[in-house]
């Protein structure tokens, strides 16, 4: 309980950072970056699967080579440079396959709402080229408040007013939101309407999002924080505090010198 409170507390604290840093104008990111924990994993595990694919192609296509060899007695100058080629090719096909699965959009209001910021988080991932420098800035660190987000959903009842909360603004504001941008062409993005252009409205709706992502975390996570100082305060109750040092008992040889 402790070390989840520690964790979840940390993760908070970054997100305050990042939501204080969206509102004074956003960091730089390298392009490439994952924007989370749940979208750095698939990328990892994208890539290992990428390097078994290349390993396996290669060790086929240099075994087959060498049991050609042996059959021709030698697969001379020309052989050396197709099996080159081939290596080359092959490493070129595999680096690049299988592609990162994104999820699709219809899809990421569904299973638990764990499962669903989960998903959300791929999904905006997949998002960001198509945004603003602002919004795309927002959307970068938004990982952050989805990562803590998703540890404070952790064993929550699917029918809690914050878990139906969450659902409604991870799972269908946030979306519809980008999807309503996206439509808009690019040529009118720019043009202002109403007093602010279409990417100003986006990046301003995504940062209240952000804002009330860290708002609802933090809300969850009062419950793990007051039952640990329940806990803290019971304990030096029962044990006194560590401060006043842990009570020594007598031994035989005590007792027996004991005055009373």
């Amino acid at each position: 309980m402790a070390d989840l409170t520690r964790d979840s507390d940390r993760i908070m604290q970054d997100a305050r950072v990042v939501r204080d840093d969206n509102r004074a104008g956003g960091r730089h990111r390298r392009g490439g970056k994952s924007i989370g924990k749940h979208s750095a994993d698939a990328r990892r595990k994208l890539w290992i699967k990428r390097g078994r694919n290349i390993a396996i192609a290669l060790l086929a296509i240099w075994v087959s080579t060498g049991v050609l060899g042996m059959m021709l007695d030698g697969i001379g100058f020309l052989g050396v440079m197709a099996l080159i080629v081939a290596s080359v090719v092959a490493v070129a096909l595999f680096a690049n396959y299988p592609k990162m699965a994104t999820p699709k959009r219809a899809d990421l209001n569904k299973g638990d709402v764990g499962q669903m910021v989960t998903r959300t988080e791929l999904w905006l991932e997949a998002q960001r080229p198509a945004l603003p420098p602002p919004a795309a800035r927002i959307v970068d660190d938004m990982g952050v408040q989805l990562d803590a987000l998703g540890l404070q959903l952790q064993g929550l009842d699917q029918n809690h007013p914050k878990a139906r909360e969450v659902r409604s603004l991870v799972g269908e504001q946030l979306p519809e939101m980008i999807d309503s941008y996206r439509r808009i062409p690019a040529n009118l993005r720019g043009e202002k309407r109403s007093g602010e252009t279409p990417d100003e409205q986006l990046t301003d709706s995504l940062s209240k999002i952000s804002g009330e992502i860290d708002s609802i975390t933090r809300q969850l996570a009062e419950g793990s924080l007051d039952d640990l100082a329940i806990r803290h305060r019971f304990l030096d109750y029962k044990f006194g505090s560590a401060q006043d040092g842990a009570p020594q008992l007598k031994g035989p040889d005590d007792a027996r010198t004991d005055p009373a």
